[in-house]
């Protein structure tokens, strides 16, 4: 499904004088409990998912990215660390640096700050971060060429719903050289809208290993 880049058709025409989107407290504060409820809702299925049925999937999972991704000398890509139930890329992070491919993981290191990536090796120490996320403790930092966000929900349009703390779509924005972004998750966490807010920023690809990958016109 091919969809052009850019703001939501719903705020095109909702713009201040200084071209940036007007935002609604209300609708915003409406929004931000669904979310939180939708939230809920689709961690639970997922945690309930058959283990073997979520194996496969991330096998799918795996060759599609081998097919989306355009590997080069020049590839960085942030994969991360599964947490609730996440799809599993873990071999698949091993396999890749293993054949030269440089891989990097996310660190949280506060609330309401954007991450930062530190390069990954197998055998790497790890530290913990926020939630107690593993993290390369002593990795350099990197600026990743492909990110690689897991989602709890996803829209037809590409946007993801995440845990909430607003740190991919952060990260995101104040990126330099915008990076090819790959939404991962299962099926069930496609849903009708997250109904995105100005702030959120659409994945170029949803991946699901159920289908053909969802992606977006980046041009």
């Amino acid at each position: 499904m091919n969809n052009d880049a850019g703001s939501p058709p719903c705020f095109l025409h909702e713009l201040d004088a200084g071209g940036s989107p007007r935002v609604d407290p209300q609708q915003a504060l409406e929004v931000a409990r669904w979310r939180k409820a939708e939230r809920g809702r689709l961690i639970a299925a997922r945690l309930e998912l058959d283990p073997q049925y979520c194996a496969v999937q991330t096998l799918a999972i795996m060759k599609d990215l081998d097919r989306i991704i355009p590997f080069t000398s020049e590839t960085i890509v942030s994969v991360y660390w599964p947490i609730r139930g996440e799809p599993d890329l873990r071999p698949w992070m091993q396999a890749k640096s293993e054949k030269g491919v440089r891989i990097a993981l996310p660190v949280a290191l506060a609330l309401g700050q954007p991450l930062v990536f530190r390069e990954w090796r197998p055998g790497a120490p790890l530290a913990r971060g926020l939630w107690n996320i593993p993290y390369p403790a002593d990795g350099v930092e990197v600026g990743p060429t492909v990110v690689l966000a897991p989602v709890v929900g996803f829209d037809p349009a590409c946007y993801r719903l995440g845990y909430g703390g607003g740190f991919f779509d952060r990260t995101l924005a104040r990126m330099c050289a915008a990076p090819l972004v790959i939404g991962l998750g299962y099926a069930h966490a496609l849903i009708n809208t997250i109904f995105p807010q100005p702030h959120d920023i659409p994945m170029n690809w949803i991946v699901t290993g159920a289908n053909v990958p969802q992606g977006r016109r980046t041009s």
